[in-house]
């Protein structure tokens, strides 16, 4: 019993192993960057075309930003 319980345990583990491997490998889209890819990929594909996303306003210096 303690056999099965060893092999049911190494197989959950491996299968958890599996599933937190996956993944995109690349660098996260902003909202603005993920609307502009939308907006190309239905005027590609023939479809009605999402609003134009707005450019974001540029970040402004803040005095604590050093040190984060």
């Amino acid at each position: 019993m303690t056999g099965s319980r060893i092999l049911v345990t190494l197989t959950l583990l491996a299968a958890i192993a599996t599933v937190t491997a996956c993944g995109r490998k690349a660098g996260l889209d902003t909202p603005y960057e993920a609307a502009v890819q939308a907006r190309k990929d239905a005027e590609k594909a023939k479809q009605p075309l999402p609003p134009e996303p707005e450019k974001p306003v540029e970040d402004k210096k803040f005095i604590l930003d050093p040190l984060l």
